[in-house]
């Protein structure tokens, strides 16, 4: 394979360390704040008199936007840096978490925890930063340090959940958004940490963006990175939103609840980090397909042991550890195959299909919960996923993709 067929690599233009810094906290701040919104679904729902079909349509609509936003902040990411697209996130996540706490009907529930949230991560999470880190950081550590960022966004689940449930209880839920919001805008200054100048935004062969595309899903291994990261998407926010209140229904305490969503972020900080470090030793298929096998024997696990304090909180240590340790592997392929041009955009391709089974995962829940009284059918449905995604990752090849020579700019 001559250098012309080779996916452009990156120009290294931030020092690795300031990108891995200001990438990490801002990771931190959006995936931290996301991960406890189940704590509001029965204060809400309870305040407002709605049912809980309500709060995960809204949440269902959230995931959604947020995919369906991903692949256009990731193009504007790659064509005009990622720093505007950074800004602009941060200040739509203020404002959606104002307009959450406000919200009295159904429909602006939708508008403002749906729409608005989810627009704001789509420019504030993974896509956005890995494209910076795929193009300041040598190949050779690139899923090592997609794995520290992940596991900084990890680390802001356990550190955010005990005080988002600490504000709850001690503001109100309203006041506790307010709260929130402010501290969305710390995504502000950390935004200019990742600033890249003009040319390392659109540095590389000019392949144009229909190009790109028309590339990517015609590639068979694609399309399966977009199949499995679909069951990813599922299983994570279908136990993160739902969890809590499926613990409620079985007599746990809140507490209990709250120590089990920490457990997952502080377990998913090893998990991801460990990914991502193997990602850069042995194929990173096979490191997916063991993940999502795993998720659906541990699924399984607690199904049919009885349910107890302690058997919540292995469970929640084992999916911690499973959680987001999919991100490195998942994007780190996308960057190898096609390079890093267009790694932004190509990533939100990959994640919108992450947030349409996050849809399904939501939806359902709160969907067979309002009609069956139990969420066994949709826990079941995750197993089956599992199992299914480990077996569609076996024959997705991680080698670059030979295209021809393209004319320099």
């Amino acid at each position: 394979m001559n250098a012309a067929s080779m996916p452009p690599q990156p120009t290294q233009t931030l020092s690795m360390r300031q990108v891995l810094l200001c990438g990490a906290m801002i990771v931190t701040l959006s995936m931290g704040i996301r991960h406890g919104f189940g704590l509001w679904l029965q204060p809400i729902t309870m305040d407002r008199g709605w049912s809980r079909e309500t709060f995960a349509f809204a949440l269902a609509i959230q995931n959604l936007a947020w995919g369906l936003a991903g692949p256009f902040a990731g193009m504007l990411a790659d064509r005009y840096g990622a720093f505007r697209v950074l800004v602009a996130g941060g200040v739509l996540y203020a404002l959606g978490l104002v307009a959450m706490a406000l919200a009295t009907s159904g429909l602006a529930f939708n508008g403002s925890a749906g729409l608005l949230l989810g627009m704001a991560q789509s420019g504030t999470t993974y896509a956005v930063v890995y494209g910076v880190i795929a193009r300041n950081v040598a190949p050779e550590k690139r899923s090592w340090a997609m794995g520290i960022t992940a596991a900084a966004g990890s680390f802001g689940q356990f550190l955010m959940v005990p005080v988002e449930n600490w504000l709850i209880g001690q503001t109100g839920w309203q006041n506790a958004l307010f709260i929130l919001g402010v501290m969305a805008l710390a995504i502000l200054p950390l935004a200019f940490g990742l600033k890249e100048p003009p040319q390392a935004a659109q540095g590389g062969p000019r392949q144009s963006i229909g190009a790109a595309l028309r590339e990517a899903f015609a590639y068979p291994s694609f399309r399966l990175l977009m199949a499995g990261y679909f069951v990813c998407g599922f299983q994570v926010v279908f136990i993160g939103v739902h969890m809590p209140s499926y613990l409620k229904d079985q007599g746990m305490s809140p507490s209990v609840a709250t120590t089990a969503l920490a457990l997952i972020g502080l377990f998913n900080v090893f998990g991801t980090y460990a990914a991502g470090s193997l990602g850069n030793r042995m194929p990173k298929k096979n490191i997916l397909a063991a993940i999502y096998l795993l998720r659906a024997v541990v699924i399984t696990l607690f199904l049919l042991l009885p349910l107890t304090p302690t058997s919540v909180y292995l469970f929640a240590a084992a999916m911690g550890f499973l959680w987001l340790s999919t991100v490195p592997p998942t994007n780190a392929i996308v960057a190898q195959i096609f390079g890093v041009q267009y790694m932004s955009m190509l990533g939100g391709f990959v994640f919108l299909s992450h947030q349409v089974g996050s849809f399904m995962g939501v939806w359902l829940g709160g969907k067979l919960y309002d009609s069956t009284g139990s969420y066994d059918v949709v826990w079941w449905i995750a197993v089956a996923l599992g199992v299914f995604a480990a077996l569609i990752n076996l024959p997705v090849r991680e080698a670059a993709i030979v295209r021809p020579a393209l004319r320099a700019a």
